[in-house]
């Protein structure tokens, strides 16, 4: 078995040897591509802007005709609050103490309490938690 691991490691880094000047030609073709795409039909010499500000400008204004979502349909950039395992381990302190507050779970977590007030109303607006006073609770169990 290990015979056969070393043989597609070796044979791997044999092609990614071989595709790295491609995909390096790729990239200069790419960014000439977009630099070109700035520059007006019969623009030459007169031209002052650097390519790599052509190249951005054309970035930016493909940019600015595209929708400004991350394909959630929320708007928001990034990954929707609380998905990440800070808030599942918030979430499992919950559950595991009912009424539990927010210093008391970051001082378990060893985190600040900012962080958790920015996390737990995202899991209350999914409906795993609610708040009640300073406590927090598990929505089942309410």
């Amino acid at each position: 078995m290990a015979d056969f691991l070393d043989e597609k490691r070796s044979e791997i880094a044999a092609r990614l040897k071989e595709l790295k000047p491609l995909v390096d030609e790729y990239q200069r073709l790419e960014a000439a591509a977009a630099a070109l795409a700035g520059v007006p039909v019969g623009g030459g010499a007169a031209q002052t802007t650097t390519t790599a500000a052509v190249g951005r400008r054309a970035r930016t204004q493909s940019a600015a005709k595209r929708p400004k979502t991350n394909g959630s349909g929320t708007g928001r950039r990034g990954r929707p609050k609380g998905t990440g395992t800070r808030g599942a381990e918030a979430l499992a302190l919950v559950r595991s103490k009912p009424g539990i507050t927010i210093p008391e779970i970051a001082e378990q977590m060893g985190i600040k309490q900012n962080y958790l007030y920015r996390v737990l109303p995202g899991l209350a607006d999914d409906g795993l938690v609610k708040k009640d006073g300073r406590g927090w609770h598990p929505k089942e169990a309410a």
